[in-house]
């Protein structure tokens, strides 16, 4: 699945390989690949290959990451700071120096808090790196200044609240026991286009043990294509697939009840619970006819190394929590869980216990001050007194690692908002993104091989270093530098926690964690902290405090990672949360007015918006299109290729139709994320998303839009 190429004359020549270089990918991806760089000279890189001394990664890689060196050296790059000169959006800038850029900066957050008070200036940041101290050192100056506290709630929260709510901490089966596995479910990830390492244990168990590969979504997705079995869903509907599919074990004797009185809370009330929910009530939901739901049942409960491989995509809806949650519930149904190559797994981000207090300035955090709902942020800047949480407007922003103009729901919001002539951005980036065009000033960032980072992986069980392999171009500088030098312009850099390099800020958490240091660690590269098999396993009890797994959760009280703080409270309708397992109708159903349920899917060549600039990627993905069932669109006589308009009441947008009967009707899908320069009228697919909030903790449901379409 690596079909990397190289780059240019000097990758082709293996001559010109200097040295190998030794990393991590730093990319918003649970498999953080380990990686291998081949070091060119004049601080160039050629091939990017998976280190096959990985045991996770195991040689294997993205397509997109093995050509990194078409990103890395990419001639739109964005290489010196830019001071706005024109109306915001005209593109119209002059260059200068780095100083003078940090100099400006300073001067308007110090501006805006005389004017406002502290809580005026917003440091928005997210997953655009995954390195700690890259992404998480803007927490210090945050704290320092008592600039609004961000509510991270674009990725995790519903998917590890509902993992939360039933496991009680986020770690799992050891994710490389797949390959020991004889049933491999891969429920709600395409992985084969984003964690493409699932796909290698997963097919290694079908080859060395004849394992069968079950892929559950909403589509024909790359990985659905690679499944001995497929069910293909209705968006939202997992929850009761899921109860039909326990239904079954309970009614045929497949369920482990020896296990379940040990290990749950309730499983007599379950099994009462689940009474009718038969798979012909589950097939009026989701789509999946009742042969093929008792077929799944029979088989995961006769096969007791069945793995559930459970991804963050069939979260994203309004009932998310909830149908994680259901799907987990299968696997302690089975009993599963104790049998190597058994149980389920979709986080581990519990078990690596890095401590990044210092690195983020907690010495000074203050939960009181006022939230800001990240996937709220349209609603936040167009002056929203709920999303303003108490506090005053938002008149200056520093944009890390994330590009809202084009990745946040509401989109039209966040635009209006980003455009006011009264809010001063400035945006840290590596390229020209749809969130820098509307900046007043603009930093130019390096990329991962040209600074120091740690890494964590969430979908496997390592500490991965990234030292800085090459030199930057002249111009670009490290999110590191930019908090400290800002901080010393602030008035901060006396703080604690200021004033320390990459390299001693990873001392410092290597050595907590009993790992050594920086130079240590390069030699050994990354340290195994999977957990033992009885503790992944929960074999010593689950992770609340009786030991039992939660069929009945607290969806209000239990904790879990990113739930909100006290100050903002439960979120959404948590009155409609059921008492057990099940399906509840929180999604943004179809209606007469809106008949198409949209899901805005990853495609294979983009990782959110990153790699969007790459000539490769582009060429791959072709333009943005809609997929539709041809059923459905003879209905309203649309052709392959026809152009369509598809919108609901926050927006619309046009593009070409391909026809697809990969899915149920009534469903389409836009794979992406695209520019939103790449659409007809400039504006991305989450013009059409929403970002009210998910029950209970948060979260934005970026694949549950109803839409309607006409053709254009």
């Amino acid at each position: 699945m690596n079909d990397a190429t190289p780059i240019d004359s000097a990758a082709r020549d293996s001559t010109a390989v200097t040295a190998i270089g030794h990393s991590a990918c730093p990319h918003d991806c649970p498999s953080t690949c380990a990686l291998e760089v081949d070091l060119l000279a004049h601080n160039r890189i050629g091939r990017v290959r998976g280190d096959a001394a990985n045991s996770y990664t195991a040689g294997v890689i993205c397509a997109k990451v093995a050509r990194y060196a078409e990103r890395i050296h990419h001639p739109e790059r964005l290489l010196k700071p830019l001071i706005r000169s024109g109306a915001k959006g005209e593109g119209q800038w002059k260059q200068a120096s780095f100083e003078a850029a940090l100099d400006l900066i300073a001067e308007k957050f110090e501006q805006a808090e005389a004017k406002f008070g502290s809580e005026t200036v917003w440091l928005n940041y997210y997953a655009g790196t995954m390195g700690l101290v890259q992404r998480d050192g803007i927490h210090r100056l945050r704290h320092a200044k008592r600039y609004s506290n961000q509510f991270d709630s674009f990725c995790t929260n519903m998917a590890w609240t509902g993992f939360a709510m039933g496991a009680g901490a986020m770690r799992g089966s050891d994710p490389r026991e797949m390959a020991k596995s004889d049933c491999v479910v891969i429920w709600g990830t395409n992985a084969v286009s984003t964690q493409v390492n699932v796909m290698t244990h997963a097919i290694r168990a079908r080859k060395e043990r004849g394992a069968k590969i079950v892929v559950i979504d909403i589509y024909d997705t790359p990985t659905m294509k690679q499944a001995d079995i497929k069910v293909l869903l209705k968006p939202g509907t997992d929850g009761a697939f899921a109860c039909a599919v326990m239904h079954v074990l309970f009614r045929e004797g497949l369920a482990d009840r020896d296990y379940l009185n040990k290990f749950s809370d309730d499983p007599a009330g379950l099994e009462s619970h689940l009474h009718d929910r038969t798979p012909e009530w589950a097939e009026a939901i989701c789509g999946v006819p009742v042969a093929e739901i008792e077929a799944f049942a029979r088989m995961v409960g006769t096969t007791k190394r069945t793995f559930f491989r459970l991804g963050y995509g069939f979260t994203r809806q309004r009932n998310g929590a909830v149908n994680m949650h259901a799907a987990l519930s299968l696997a302690v149904c089975t009993g599963s869980y104790q049998y190597e190559g058994g149980g389920a797994f979709h986080s581990n981000s519990d078990i690596f216990r890095l401590d990044k207090s210092l690195l983020e300035g907690r010495k000074h955090f203050d939960p009181g001050l006022r939230w800001l709902d990240q996937s709220k942020i349209g609603r936040v800047l167009t002056g929203d007194a709920e999303a303003l949480d108490g506090g005053p407007p938002v008149t200056a922003m520093l944009v890390q690692n994330t590009n809202p103009a084009n990745v946040a729901p509401e989109q039209r919001k966040v635009i209006e908002g980003l455009r006011r002539e009264d809010l001063f951005l400035a945006v840290h980036e590596q390229f020209m993104t749809d969130t820098a065009k509307l900046a007043d000033v603009i930093l130019p960032a390096t990329m991962f091989l040209e600074h120091d980072d740690i890494y964590r992986g969430g979908g496997h069980q390592h500490i991965m270093l990234g030292p800085k392999l090459i030199d930057p171009p002249e111009g670009p500088k490290p999110n590191h530098h930019v908090i400290e030098e800002l901080g010393r312009r602030l008035g901060v850099a006396d703080r604690e926690g200021f004033g320390l390099s990459e390299r001693e800020h990873i001392d410092i958490m290597l050595e907590k964690r009993g790992l050594g240091d920086f130079d240590s660690f390069r030699s050994g590269k990354w340290a195994d902290v999977q957990s033992d098999f009885e503790t992944a396993h929960f074999l010593n009890g689950f992770a609340h405090k009786d030991g039992k797994y939660r069929f009945r959760p607290d969806w209000t009280g239990t904790p879990a990672a990113n739930k909100p703080p006290k100050r903002m409270g439960p979120q959404g309708p948590v009155e409609r949360l059921p008492e057990f397992p099940d399906h509840v109708e929180l999604i943004e159903s179809a209606d007469a007015d809106h008949p198409f349920r949209l899901a805005t899917s990853p495609s294979r060549s983009f990782l959110n918006s990153t790699f969007a600039e790459t000539s490769s990627s582009k060429s791959k993905e072709k333009r943005p299109e809609l997929l539709i069932h041809p059923e459905d669109a003879a209905s309203l006589g649309i052709a392959d290729g026809d152009r369509v308009r598809l919108g609901n009441v926050r927006g619309d947008l046009t593009m070409p139709a391909r026809l697809d009967s990969g899915q149920r009707r009534g469903v389409v899908i836009h794979e992406g994320l695209w520019p939103n320069s790449a659409f007809e009228n400039g504006e991305g697919i989450n013009t059409l998303t929403g970002a009210d909030s998910c029950a209970p903790y948060g979260g934005a449901a970026f694949h549950d839009t109803r839409v309607w379409v006409n053709k254009a």
